[in-house]
């Protein structure tokens, strides 16, 4: 071999254009499937006719009573699918809406598809019966057996008992509404003024309810009754007599009227729905909470006017003259109370109520501790001089205050439900009903419908409770996430052992 040779063979290489395009091509595309599969084949795996319209049909019914009992969207959806996989069923598709849910069973190619819908007939909070249901889904994934026995629990816990008599519920929202207003630095009158007004409120929507009032009409009474209670107080009571009794903060009776009326409502449940992405089913509530609030609204400003046509010079309150106390141990105190009120309202078992009693306390403790680290001296400025929010810097610490609040009451409300077995919804939903924006909303209305008022004012309050409200869903979702994706996680890793092991056998 001469020289020029060897330095010829020598010489590296150069790759063909083929060769360039496949190294470029394996730079830029990417080397794994799809993580989100779409267009998926049917499952032909053999199962009876049977067993696979049994199966669908009781998965049908849990998401029925699931969503009739309060559970959202997304935990509907992962139930289902949880109960269906468990009886080796897949191939399933689950739409749910805020009063439907549909399934659909894709069974090949060569078979027809079983698709059934119900329609669910009413809503209302029964976190009770939602734990019963959550267990028996719980105990199938762990050790699917024979359908006819689930079928059969399915109809014991649908005909169970309330644990508590309606009595007993009246009495907890009446607690409630007393609560609340201590909350709000209300005098011992007015805690009273409102723990009778808040049960009265409760027997008179029940009564008018179950004779076919809508929901709009139900919630202007509520609202109205406080508000005749105040402006006849304003009127029998003299000037100078106000403030020995204890009324000179009548706005309380009403703010805390607005917060026992709205505290059943989806308010949260409406921002977690869009966060989970179940974009209809948050349209629906949000306008069902729009809907809802304009009653309230109208029962408020209705018996105002009426007020105000009789004597001119009528101001029953005004819109900044109710606060929220400083005192840290009796803010804890009246947020465990109100967590537990609200549990016994929403049927929620004795030990989901006190889980609820401890996240609510400990939640409100994150947000004193946030408020006086976010704004250190107008926090107890503010409540001294009997502002609601104080300065702005005192509103705008609200809103992380809040935040963070949230955030301490999802995390912990998921471990809660993960290693005691209580629904986080129910531990969750009534720890934040002390966090609810009841006040601002109360300031936007009032501002809004008063003459005097600069209606500018109004919007901003109104807007300050719709961005509180966001802190709260925000504050809730991110605070459980962690616990959500280690479940999730968990819970397919017993499923693909589980395939492994009956591979094996």
């Amino acid at each position: 071999m001469t020289a020029e040779e060897s330095t010829h063979h020598d010489r590296p290489r150069r790759p063909v254009p083929g060769e360039l395009r496949g190294r470029a091509q394996r730079a830029i595309r990417a080397q794994r499937p799809p993580t989100v599969p779409i267009g998926i084949r049917g499952d032909d795996n053999g199962l009876t006719e049977w067993h696979s319209r049994a199966v669908i049909d009781l998965a049908l019914r849990v998401g029925e009573t699931m969503l009739a009992t309060g559970a959202s969207a997304s935990d509907v959806t992962a139930t289902v699918l949880r109960l269906t996989r468990a009886y080796d069923v897949r191939s399933l598709h689950v739409d749910v809406t805020y009063t439907s849910i549909t399934i659909s069973y894709h069974r090949g190619v060569m078979r027809d598809p079983l698709t059934v819908m119900r329609i669910v007939p009413a809503l209302a909070a029964d976190y009770g019966r939602l734990e019963a249901i959550h267990t028996l889904v719980r105990d199938i994934v762990d050790e699917p057996g024979e359908i006819g026995a689930a079928q059969d629990r399915l109809e014991a816990i649908l005909a169970m008992h309330h644990p508590y008599r309606r009595g007993v519920v009246t009495l907890a929202i009446g607690l409630l509404g007393a609560a609340i207003t201590a909350l709000l630095a209300g005098s011992i009158v007015l805690i009273v003024l409102s723990f009778v007004v808040s049960m009265v409120i409760d027997r008179v929507q029940r009564f008018i309810s179950l004779r076919g009032v809508s929901a709009f009409f139900t919630q202007a009474v509520g609202a109205a009754i406080p508000t005749t209670v105040v402006v006849l107080l304003w009127t029998l009571v003299p000037k100078d007599e106000r403030a020995d009794l204890g009324l000179h903060s009548l706005s309380a009776l009403v703010a805390t009227t607005i917060v026992v009326l709205l505290s059943g409502l989806g308010v949260v449940s409406a921002a977690l729905e869009t966060l989970d992405g179940y974009y209809l089913t948050s349209a629906a509530r949000t306008f069902e909470v729009v809907i809802l609030s304009v009653g309230v609204a109208t029962g408020i400003t209705t018996v105002l006017a009426i007020g105000q046509r009789l004597d001119p010079e009528m101001l029953p309150f005004t819109a900044a003259s109710a606060n929220i106390t400083p005192n840290l141990l009796l803010g804890v105190v009246a947020s465990g109370v109100i967590a537990a009120a609200h549990s016994v309202a929403s049927y929620t078992g004795l030990r989901g109520a006190l889980f609820a009693m401890g996240v609510a306390a400990f939640s409100w403790l994150m947000y004193w501790i946030s408020n006086i680290w976010a704004a250190p001296t107008t926090w107890f400025d503010a409540q001294a001089q009997q502002q609601p929010n104080g300065s702005d810097h005192g509103v705008l610490a609200a809103i992380p205050a809040t935040f963070v609040a949230a955030v301490v009451a999802g995390a912990v409300a998921q471990l809660v439900a993960v290693r005691y077995r209580v629904p986080a919804l129910a531990v969750t939903t009534a720890a934040i009903i002390p966090l609810l924006p009841g006040l601002s909303l109360f300031n936007g209305i009032f501002q809004l419908v008063h003459s005097s008022s600069d209606p500018s004012k109004g919007v901003a309050s109104l807007i300050t409770a719709a961005a509180l409200g966001l802190a709260l869903a925000g504050g809730i979702s991110l605070g459980g996430l962690p616990v959500r994706l280690l479940r999730a996680d968990r819970v397919q890793k017993r499923i693909l052992r589980r395939a492994v092991a009956d591979t094996r056998d």
